[in-house]
């Protein structure tokens, strides 16, 4: 097979012996994969896969169709439409993908919107409601709210009955966000004036993190999610105690296997059916084939894109 591979921090499209599928692990001709700034961070040399996965081949989420199993898998079989989470590997021709972790992909859903939906949505959903508790009426801000998973957060908490004000940085993008179900899309700093807020999704971290803290409510809740605006800030211990507020702060990709089989089956069930039905979809900004990998992380290097960028095969 040939794939996206990292060497000395550049990309290369290469050839790399074919995966072969040993237990419960599903073979997958890759039809599609998304890229996230996770991505990015490993071509820096930060970030390394976890142990399992390939450390040289990048990429956290796949769709594509099952061309092999392995000897206790159970329910998947070849010609399958399966998309899912993996800890890396995933931009490539091939790629293993464990058969607790892989979701079936609608009949009204193509590779290239699958291919995209993995990550930004089990991220979503899983920060949301698991984490952050999310319900009815609740108000919610949603910072970075243009990327992959704020758009995805945005529109699953519409579709929960929630309030959700979403910070856009870009101008260009504020009524787009606007019509995924937010009530209204602001500048960061206008968006922290319009709380108090029951939830804050930080998908930007950085020093506005400590003014979303004094803008929760009482019994207010933060999940923190990214960081690419900064890793450290001072943050007021008295305005975290005097809200009786709780901030929580999570990734997907170490998650040990069975933690990853959880969101994927809630996933399955809740989110999925949006998706088959078209009350949520997945934002693609842009595709490329996944020999040019390279011009893909450039454009989600440079920012201000709506959704995910996606990588397609050719086949």
């Amino acid at each position: 097979m040939r794939a996206v591979t990292i060497r000395s921090g550049e990309l290369h499209w290469v050839d790399q012996p074919d995966p072969v599928p040993s237990g419960s692990e599903l073979l997958v001709a890759v039809r599609a994969a998304g890229i996230n700034p996770a991505d990015l961070i490993q071509l820096r040399g930060h970030y390394p896969a976890p142990p399992g996965s390939p450390p040289d081949i990048p990429g956290l989420e796949l769709a594509g169709e099952v061309v092999a199993v392995g000897p206790r898998v159970l329910q998947h079989q070849v010609g399958d439409r399966v998309m899912a989470l993996v800890g890396g590997g995933a931009q490539a021709e091939l790629a293993l993908v464990e058969e607790s972790s892989a979701m079936g992909i609608p009949e009204s859903v193509g590779w290239i919107p699958a291919g995209g939906f993995p990550e930004a949505f089990s991220t979503a959903y899983d920060a949301l409601f698991t984490q952050g508790r999310l319900g009815l009426g609740d108000r919610l801000l949603v910072t970075g709210a243009a990327g992959g998973v704020g758009t995805a957060a945005v529109q699953l908490a519409a579709a929960a009955g929630a309030r959700v004000t979403a910070s856009v940085r870009s101008p260009a993008r504020r009524a787009e966000v606007e019509a995924l179900g937010a009530a209204q899309a602001l500048e960061p700093d206008q968006a922290l004036e319009a709380g108090p807020f029951d939830l804050v999704l930080e998908l930007v971290g950085g020093p506005k993190l400590a003014e979303a803290v004094r803008r929760l409510d009482q019994g207010g809740r933060l999940v923190v999610i990214g960081v690419g605006a900064g890793r450290s800030l001072e943050l007021d211990l008295s305005a975290l105690m005097s809200r009786r507020a709780q901030v929580f702060a999570s990734t997907l990709r170490a998650r040990p296997s069975f933690e990853k089989a959880e969101v994927a089956r809630a996933v399955e069930k809740r989110v999925v059916p949006l998706l088959a039905s078209g009350r949520c979809a997945v934002q693609v900004a842009g595709t490329y084939p996944l020999g040019e990998a390279g011009a893909a992380y450039q454009r989600l290097a440079a920012g201000g894109n709506l959704g995910k960028i996606v990588l397609a095969s050719a086949g």
